[in-house]
C-alpha cells in the first residue's frame, strides 16, 4: 500500500501543522483549520511562560520590558545586548534569567588585561607525547554572562564573534559544537564612561537585541527598598523551564505565520534604513551605514517570539514596530551631521516607523 503523498512544508516528524512557506501559492492553502492548530501548539509551548515570568519577578521589581525582551531572545535563537548605567541590575537580570532556565551558566567578567584564550579555550602542549590538547574556554555552556564586554579590547570581544553566529568554536584544526541552546547575554555601560571601548560594529551586529535600560519609576524603586535593603536579600531562582522546552518553543516559533503583506512592510523598514530617498524620508546625510540584511531576519524572528508570547499564531504589523527599536537601533549608524542635530540612531528608526504605511 502506497504512503500518502506529503503536502510540501508538512512537518513530518514533528506531527505538527504544516509550515507557512515564503512562497504565496503555497502559502495560500494556510487556511482557518492550520491556523486553529497552530494556534493551539502554541498555547501548548507557551505554558511556561508565565511560570517563568512569575520566578524572574520575585527578583527583579518591575522592568516588565526588559524580561519580554529577554525571552524574545530567548525563544528566538538571538543575542542580546543590555545597556545601561552601573546599578540599574543588568547583570541580575540576564543571571535570574539563567537560573530560572534549568540550564549550564557561566559569568565572563571582561576586563582590559583579557585575553581570547580566556573566553573560547586554547590548545595546551603535551611535551609527554607532543601532541597540543584542547582546553575549552567558559564560553561552552548554554546561558553566556559577557558582564561589561565593553571593559575588554576590541581583540578580546571579538572572540565571541564565530561562537555568536556558528555556535561553535574553531580551536587550531579542530571545531567544537557548543551545546543548545546558546545564549550569549552582555551587558555593557554607555561609552561614554570611562574605561570602556566601543564594540566592532561586526560584534553589534550579532546581537539580536539591543535593550536600553533606563531608571526604574517612583513605585519600582520603593519596590526595589522593599525588597533589596537588607544586608542578605534572597536572590535564590527555582529553575521552571528545561532546554528542552526551549528548543521545543523555537520549533513553533518558526510555525507563527507571517503574512506576505507583513513580511513586505519588514523589508521596506530595513531599506529604508539604506535608501531613505526612495521612500522619501528626508534624512539629509544622517545615515552612516544602515541596518544588514541579518535585521531583516532579526526583526522576522522577534516579531515571531512576540507574537508567541501573546498567544497568537500569526505576527501582526503591531508586533513588528514594538520589536524594531530594539532590532534596528544598533545596526543604524549616524553621521556627525546627524549628531550635530542632537539625532540618534532611535531617532532616525522612529522617524521610518512614523512614515512607513502600516499594511
Amino acid at each position: 500500500m502506497e504512503a500518502a503523498p506529503v503536502l510540501p512544508g508538512t512537518n513530518v516528524n514533528s506531527g505538527l501543522p504544516p509550515i507557512p512557506s515564503s512562497d504565496p501559492a503555497r502559502n495560500a492553502g494556510y487556511g482557518h483549520a492550520n491556523l486553529a492548530s497552530t494556534t493551539e501548539a502554541v498555547k501548548e509551548a507557551s505554558a511556561w511562560v508565565y511560570p517563568l515570568r512569575r520566578e524572574i519577578s520575585r527578583v527583579i521589581v518591575g522592568q516588565k520590558y526588559l524580561i519580554d525582551r529577554l525571552l524574545i531572545a530567548l525563544i528566538a535563537n538571538g543575542h542580546v545586548l543590555l545597556e545601561g548605567v552601573p546599578g540599574l541590575a543588568k547583570t541580575l537580570a540576564l543571571r535570574t534569567l539563567a537560573g530560572a532556565v534549568d540550564a549550564k551558566f557561566q559569568r565572563i567578567q571582561f576586563t582590559p588585561d583579557m585575553l581570547p584564550a580566556d573566553i573560547v579555550g586554547t590548545q595546551i602542549y603535551n611535551p609527554r607525547d607532543g601532541t597540543f590538547n584542547p582546553k575549552l574556554g567558559p564560553v561552552f555552556t548554554n546561558f553566556v554572562l559577557a558582564d561589561e564586554i565593553n571593559r575588554a579590547p576590541a581583540k578580546v570581544q571579538s572572540a565571541l564573534l564565530e561562537s555568536m553566529q556558528e555556535r561553535q568554536v574553531t580551536l587550531g584544526e579542530n571545531t567544537y559544537k557548543l551545546p543548545e541552546p546558546f545564549l550569549v547575554m552582555a551587558t555593557q555601560n554607555p561609552v561614554e564612561q570611562e574605561g570602556t571601548y566601543p564594540l566592532p560594529e561586526a560584534q553589534v551586529d550579532r546581537f539580536m537585541l539591543k535593550i536600553v535600560i533606563t531608571y526604574p519609576t517612583r513605585a519600582e524603586e520603593r519596590g526595589i527598598l522593599d525588597t533589596m535593603a537588607t544586608t542578605s536579600p534572597t536572590l535564590e531562582v527555582t529553575p521552571v523551564v528545561t532546554p528542552e522546552q526551549i528548543l521545543q518553543a523555537r520549533q513553533i516559533v518558526n510555525m507563527i505565520h507571517v503574512d506576505e503583506k507583513v513580511r513586505d512592510y519588514i523589508v521596506d523598514i530595513v531599506i529604508a534604513t539604506r535608501d531613505p530617498k526612495a521612500y522619501k524620508l528626508d534624512f539629509p546625510g544622517w545615515i552612516q551605514y544602515g541596518a544588514s540584511p541579518r535585521a531583516t531576519i532579526a526583526l522576522t524572528l522577534a516579531a515571531r517570539a512576540l507574537a508567541f508570547l501573546n498567544g497568537r499564531a500569526y505576527a501582526t504589523p503591531q508586533d513588528v514596530k514594538e520589536v524594531a527599536q530594539d532590532v534596528l537601533q544598533h545596526r543604524v549608524t549616524v553621521t556627525y551631521e546627524a549628531e550635530a542635530e542632537n539625532l540618534t540612531s532611535r531617532d532616525i528608526v522612529q522617524k521610518i516607523l512614523d512614515t512607513l504605511p502600516v499594511p
